[in-house]
């Protein structure tokens, strides 16, 4: 009696399906992408080791504990009056110790117009234990408050909003008289929070 031989198994075939089946999963599978706050980082400082002093009234302190509770200026605050908390902090106010200070700021775009400006900051500090909701309900408010006080000035410079600006000249000329001044220090366990 014979052996009887086994068929061969065309292996290349076999490649060619298992490339294909990768190509298909890669090409209908859909990737989780993280989202995050869009924010344009300031440059890099050239001595990292420089103390910089900024005046205390200059500084909009807003602490958020692990409870999600804002103090804003070392009273308690809301996250419904955030916004026009930052807007009143940051606007001018001549002759008043309570705000930030003034400058004088020349802008060429406007004929060498000068104009007034904050030299106001917002300092935001987080307790570890702060929910992320809490955290990105307070960078939007911030973020409108500084939205808002950028088509104030477009509008009163321009006549349109901000975000109606195409010209990107003028759109140097609104962030240079509102820049957005938000320091964001590390979290700490301010709160009582884990």
């Amino acid at each position: 009696m014979a052996k009887r031989t086994a068929p061969e198994i065309n292996a290349g075939s076999m490649a060619d399906i298992a490339f294909l089946l990768l190509i298909f999963f890669l090409v209908t599978t859909t990737m989780d992408i993280d989202t995050g706050i869009t924010r344009k980082l300031p440059p890099p400082i050239d001595n990292p080791d420089e103390n910089i002093d900024v005046k205390d009234r200059n500084v909009l302190k807003i602490l958020v504990n692990s409870h999600d509770m804002l103090l804003v200026d070392g009273k308690p605050g809301s996250i419904s009056t955030l916004k026009d908390k930052v807007i009143d902090f940051m606007g001018i106010h001549p002759n008043n110790d309570q705000y930030p200070e003034i400058k004088e700021v020349e802008v060429e775009e406007l004929g060498g117009k000068i104009i007034l400006a904050s030299k106001g900051v917002v300092s935001l500090k987080n307790d570890r234990g702060t929910s992320y909701d809490m955290y990105i309900r307070v960078q939007n408010e911030l973020a409108r408050a500084f939205n808002e006080m950028k088509d104030d000035a477009s509008v009163q410079y321009y006549g349109v909003k901000y975000t109606q600006l195409v010209d990107q000249a003028k759109v140097k000329v609104i962030n240079k008289l509102v820049p957005v001044r938000v320091s964001e220090a590390e979290p700490e366990n301010i709160g009582g929070g884990n």
